[in-house]
């Protein structure tokens, strides 16, 4: 027989990813001072509307990244997914001012703290559906980061 792991046992590591993507080094795969909110806390409204290019603004990579989340979180729980749409942030987000700019990452962070709070109860879980899941979201999240982290290289400061 193989060897099992408790998903609630899952469950901690997985929540020593998400603080690391999100809140602080753990020591996983970050630089000290390079998690999500320590990035956003570094630029300004107008440094993440600054376009780069053809590609999106930083903006649009945390209002993608709050939507994802809300995605994965209603995907893990089997809810109508029949509202996304993956276009629309990237065609609508762009600039924004600072009172926008609080509000999104408050956004962020109060998405983040919710799937956390899911960790909480994960012994209920039914298995790898949701194990999946924040897989997903462990991964799409320290992806967007990364861009993010690139794309202040560039910022016009």
């Amino acid at each position: 027989m193989p060897n099992q792991i408790a998903i609630s046992e899952v469950a901690i590591g997985f929540r020593f990813l998400l603080t690391e993507t999100f809140e602080s080094v753990q020591g996983a795969y970050l630089d000290k001072g390079t998690s999500f909110f320590e990035t956003l806390a570094e630029i300004s409204a107008a440094d993440a509307s600054q376009p780069m290019g053809n590609c999106a603004t930083i903006a649009a990579h945390v209002a993608h990244t709050t939507y994802y989340l809300t995605v994965l979180e209603d995907r893990m729980f089997r809810r109508d997914l029949s509202y996304v749409d993956w276009n629309q942030i990237w065609n609508e987000v762009s600039s924004i001012d600072q009172d926008e700019w609080k509000r999104m990452i408050a956004d962020l962070k109060a998405t983040y703290e919710r799937i956390m709070s899911h960790l909480d109860n994960a012994a209920e879980w039914e298995g790898s559906h949701e194990l999946s899941c924040l897989l997903g979201i462990i991964a799409h999240s320290a992806y967007h980061l990364g861009e993010i982290r690139q794309m202040m290289c560039h910022l016009e400061r």
